[in-house]
């Protein structure tokens, strides 16, 4: 079994797996509707609840940097609602040039770089004032300390971190079992999910990759990751609806309804914030 402290195993074989992900998404109907978004300078891709708390921030006039960037759709969505500058970070090479294909359709200015968030070039810009990170992130990476303390190092004195990610209670269950709602995981398992397919989106069919590795990451874990790496917690909210693939909406509008997705705020500690 792979462990959380192979990092750099883990890393290369999902950035294999991305790779082969990416040849599939440029040929299906959601690449060819974001081609045909971004040609309108106010398109977005986000969803009510991360455009809100990103308005709130505020997100105006702010350098915005996002880890897992993919092909870039995030973060120019991030420069419609008024973010000053923008910049990506995959380490699939294939979704980046993706990103810049998007780009140069839109008219924005945002620039990209692909790296192992783990091992990033002493070249690679620093001191943002927010950092992004959405759904399908977090569990790509096998350590998240290292992780916080990386996105930490790319954020000014007083720099902002933005999740919007999957809620942990998920990963207990599988939506495409004969009963859905039945619990199929433990919430406190460390073994992650292996796959040797690439990674759908829309109505794709998988097909055959390099091995991949999904760490379950419980919402405590997240939380002291950030204060570990030096972040102060803002706010944290829980959600009832899903920001995940269409099979995870039979979870939605249950009399028990779980929480399935969260948000979470947090800065860079300031010398004033020592000692509070």
């Amino acid at each position: 079994m792979v462990k959380k402290t192979d990092i750099s195993t883990v890393t290369l074989s999902n950035r294999l797996a991305w790779d082969a992900t990416a040849i599939e998404h440029a040929q299906n109907a959601d690449w060819d509707q974001l081609i045909a978004g971004f040609s309108n300078p106010e398109f977005s891709t986000f969803d009510s609840t991360i455009t809100k708390v990103l308005k709130d921030l505020p997100i105006k006039g702010q350098s915005v940097v996002q880890i897992g960037c993919n092909n870039g759709r995030e973060i120019l969505s991030a420069i419609s609602l008024g973010a000053s500058a923008g910049f990506g970070i995959d380490q699939s090479n294939n979704f980046i040039e993706q990103a810049k294909e998007l780009t140069l359709i839109s008219g924005k200015e945002c620039n990209f770089l692909t790296a192992d968030i783990y091992d990033l070039p002493i070249s690679t810009p620093r001191d943002f004032d927010v950092a992004l990170i959405t759904i399908g992130v977090l569990n790509w990476m096998p350590d998240l300390v290292a992780f916080f303390n990386e996105i930490a190092g790319l954020l000014h004195s007083s720099g902002k971190l933005v999740i919007y990610e999957t809620h942990p209670f998920l990963e207990m269950f599988d939506p495409d079992a004969a009963d859905p709602h039945a619990l199929n995981v433990s919430y406190f398992t460390d073994e992650p999910y292996v796959s040797e397919e690439t990674f759908v989106y829309g109505d794709g069919k998988p097909s055959k990759a390099p091995t991949s590795y999904w760490f379950p990451h419980r919402l405590g874990e997240i939380v002291n990751a950030c204060i570990q790496a030096g972040l102060v917690i803002d706010s944290l909210v829980e959600y009832p609806h899903s920001n995940r693939e269409a099979e995870f909406d039979v979870y939605t509008n249950q009399a028990a309804q779980l929480p399935m997705c969260f948000t979470l705020t947090a800065h860079k500690i300031e010398n004033n914030d020592i000692g509070k």
